[in-house]
């Protein structure tokens, strides 16, 4: 191919690399922020406010809304960055031979029908056909989550490209790395046509779950704004036949349609989760999206991929067979046996002086130094029509060393063993396989220095033993899977591995497998048989991108809370699509991290544990905060309505509420997120995916703490206007009654099942700091005139304090001692 025809190329199919991802702009994001119906409230009382001429308590009203924005615009902004990361990773430089002539251009600039060169080291810049090659071996781990490279033939003719993985086929995939040896290949596929585009079409294509958490807030709020929507109109109507005044009926349906919605719980949910994601970065586990941390904590399934998840994605010589059957199991720190140093030594020699292999890597693990004082002075790569790679080295006299190592039936046909010597050595090869092993087989000969051979056939190799390899599973894991299982939580590896090996890493890991399943059994099932064969104690094994996906959304779509983790490219469709998604920061892809939810810096499998753990107990505490605000919504609510109802003064107006459930509603919440976790926390189940928010137990405790504090608060309300106080005395009367009677409300809620001596004992250093806080904010609202002005708060004296105090005292008291009969009647209730 010619310059010209790659340009002409190059225009019109487009340059080598994926599409953007579409990004919301701030305009969209502040009109989405405007839908919300506190917010609505919130400007249409400032605005009537300004129109009044009180500029005060509008420009009040715009800065909380205005605060609300931002909060919303700084959660939402955080837009993803995956197709940005395939981009980068698709898009290397590349060698390619155009009109006869070598030139290195951009990955992106790459089309298809180019001839690219590939050497040790290099990233495969697209899908291609390997024409020519010498022992050429590619890591394609990225796409398949195998950690063994896999050997490359040239073409012999055009065949149809099987998925990538497996040995002998004659096709490279764009990202994967070359890690020995050298070819040829023409390009078949660039940027979306490409596998790892397709992966990236599928990532653009999915949407992140949206939490259940946060889907149930939000419903919960818009039936209260409904309520409330046909309150304030039958309150402006009202206020205005009755009293006349329509703009005043405007605030005061405002007022009330304010104080019934429980807008708090947005907020307070971000707060939570946000607090939670800090927490849990103490941990060394960062949360990409918070929000998956409480759908954590509701988790019913695990799905694990096998490589660097479970286990370490290094090779190691995990065992050592010699001829006459005796084994070791090598130690890097400690030297083997002397009677394994022939075959450790030749097993190196056998190798590239400076690996990138992994095997090989792993081989020198055990014997750096080897081969010094040697030369190396010819190589024999592997050939389609013997598995075997051989290194001659000459020393300082006239004879030469040398060491071959391969697949072991092809050794043992080098080495001149008999069909009864094979039938053994297939038998030992089997033994290793079945615990998991990758095995080669290793040979050594000797030859005169002047007349090598022309193949290795024209040795007279001696077989020196059998080397297994393994992938080491994480020393943790074990332990994690198993405190998994007592908390309720299935485990499901997913690898795209061979069977034996994903079997002997399952029973080693503890999930003690029933079933192996291969991608070509899933690929059988129905989604429902999927779904019930994943929820056994199976095992998925040579599982494809596209199958992982699947088996993910038959969980789903069975009702399951799906956890997923996983390292590669492959991984990044099912990371997204689970509810959430878990990716390894320090061995995994930049694409693999941008998909997840939630990323184990250090790699710890043990980490998720602290995160399930962290989750329940986000969970326990949000129930305890919305108690809380269930609760303070009564008694707001009814003292807005009460004036109404009475013909008494009107009290509270769209500040006043705004203020309590904007800043110290949420504020007081901040308790519950600081509360340590129940000590049953990982020893009950996950909760019911469809568990009401919140749930009739909760409700109806609410309401009686609520009735209580609307009893004692309007009580006082009402007493104080028989006794003649003047409106603005009797509305700070209210307010401070109502204030103290919020923070009872705290002590009551810390736990259903403890007392209220533990409520008070227990540490929580935020709930000193919000006493001090609410003690503050009163005490300024009456001593500073400019905030006393516009609360439009009349003096108190200390008798007047004593009766706010007193209000608080006797709702402490009788709903500490109301639980006490309805511990047994709702159990429920209690986190």
């Amino acid at each position: 191919m010619t310059a010209s025809e790659a340009q002409a190329r190059l225009k019109a199919e487009g340059f080598n690399e994926l599409p953007r991802t579409e990004r919301r702009t701030i305009v969209q994001l502040i009109l989405e922020v405007l839908r919300e119906p506190m917010l609505l409230l919130l400007l249409a009382g400032g605005l009537i406010y300004f129109v009044l001429g009180d500029l005060g308590e509008a420009l009040l009203l715009l800065v909380f809304a205005s605060i609300s924005i931002v909060i919303t615009i700084v959660q939402e902004a955080r837009t993803e960055r995956v197709l940005d990361s395939l981009r980068d990773l698709t898009s290397p430089r590349a060698l390619v031979i155009r009109g006869g002539e070598h030139i290195r251009i951009p990955g992106r600039e790459v089309v298809r029908g180019d001839l690219i060169m590939l050497s040790e080291g290099d990233r495969v810049a697209a899908d291609a056909t390997v024409l020519q090659c010498d022992d050429l071996l590619l890591d394609e781990s990225l796409l398949t989550g195998e950690s063994v490279p896999v050997r490359k033939l040239a073409a012999l003719e055009q065949p149809e490209a099987p998925p990538a993985g497996g040995d002998d086929h004659p096709f490279v995939f764009s990202g994967t790395l070359v890690v020995r040896g050298s070819g040829v290949a023409e390009v078949t596929s660039t940027g979306v046509r490409s596998e790892i585009g397709k992966i990236g079409q599928s990532l653009h294509s999915l949407s992140t779950e949206a939490p259940r958490l946060k889907q149930q807030t939000t419903h919960l709020v818009a039936m209260f704004a409904i309520a409330s929507a046909f309150v304030i109109a039958l309150t402006v109507l009202l206020y205005g036949l009755y009293r006349g005044g329509w703009l005043e009926g405007v605030l005061a349906g405002i007022a009330l349609g304010m104080s019934m919605l429980p807008e708090e719980f947005p907020v307070v949910l971000t707060v939570f989760l946000a607090m939670g994601a800090w927490r849990i970065s103490q941990a060394r586990v960062l949360t990409r999206r918070a929000s998956a941390i409480e759908s954590l904590g509701a988790a019913t399934v695990l799905c694990t991929d096998k490589t660097g998840t479970l286990t370490e994605n290094r090779m190691t010589v995990a065992r050592l067979v010699l001829p006459d059957g005796s084994q070791c199991t090598p130690d890097i720190a400690a030297r083997a046996e002397h009677a394994f140093h022939s075959l450790i030594e030749t097993g190196i020699l056998a190798c590239v002086p400076e690996p990138f292999d992994p095997m090989e890597k792993a081989l020198h693990s055990l014997g750096p130094g080897t081969g010094t004082g040697r030369r190396l002075a010819q190589s024999y790569g592997l050939r389609p029509d013997l598995l075997a790679m051989s290194n001659v080295w000459r020393g300082s006299g006239d004879e030469c060393v040398v060491a071959t190592k391969g697949a072991p039936e092809t050794i043992g046909m080098l080495c001149g063993m008999s069909a009864e010597e094979l039938a053994e050595l297939r038998a030992g090869v089997d033994v290793l396989a079945r615990d998991g092993l990758r095995v080669l087989g290793v040979a050594r000969a000797t030859c005169a220095a002047t007349d090598p051979p022309e193949t290795q056939r024209g040795f007279s190799f001696r077989f020196c033993g059998l080397t297994g390899f393994a992938d080491p599973l994480r020393p943790q894991v074990k332990g994690a899977v198993a405190e998994c299982r007592s908390a309720g939580i299935r485990v499901v590896m997913i690898t795209g591995d061979y069977p034996a090996t994903a079997s002997a890493i399952a029973t080693r890991a503890g999930l003690d497998p029933e079933r192996i399943l291969t991608g070509a059994d899933a690929e059988g099932m129905a989604e429902a048989e999927l779904a019930q064969a994943a929820r056994g104690q199976a095992v998925f094994a040579r599982i494809a991108p596209a199958q992982k996906l699947r088996i993910v959304n038959a969980l789903k779509g069975a009702g399951e809370i799906v956890a997923m983790t996983g390292d590669g490219v492959n991984d990044a469709p099912s990371l997204k699509a689970a509810h959430i998604g878990i990716a390894m920061g320090g061995r995994g892809t930049d694409v693999a991290r941008e998909a997840s939810s939630i990323v184990l810096l250090d790699d710890d499998f043990g980490s998720i544990v602290k995160a399930i753990r962290l989750g329940r107990r986000i969970y326990d505490n949000l129930r305890k905060a919305m108690s809380f605000i269930l609760a303070v919504h009564v008694p707001i609510a009814g003292l807005a309505l009460l004036p109404l109802v009475t013909g008494l003064p009107l009290l509270f107006g769209p500040v006043h509420i705004a203020f309590l459930e904007m800043i110290i509603d949420p504020v007081c919440s901040l308790v519950f997120e600081a509360e340590t976790e129940e000590r049953d926390v990982m020893r009950r189940p996950p909760r019911s995916p469809d568990e009401p928010l919140p749930p009739r137990p909760l409700l109806a405790w609410s309401a009686l703490q609520g009735a209580l504090a609307l009893a004692l608060t309007g009580g006082v309300m009402v007493t104080a206007n028989a006794y003649g106080m003047p409106a603005n005395e009797v509305r700070a009367l209210t307010f401070f009654s109502l204030v103290l009677v919020i923070v009872s409300l705290i002590f009551v809620n810390r736990s259903f099942s403890t007392s209220l001596i533990e409520a008070f004992t227990r540490p929580n250093r935020t709930l000193v700091i919000i006493v001090v806080f609410v003690t503050t904010v009163l005490s300024l609202s009456l001593a500073w005139p400019a905030a006393a002005d516009l609360f439009r708060f009349g003096p108190l004296h200390s008798d007047d304090l004593a009766v706010t105090v007193a209000a608080a005292l006797v709702s402490l008291v009788l709903l500490e001692l109301s639980k006490y009969p309805l511990r047994h009647r709702w159990p429920a209730s209690a986190p």
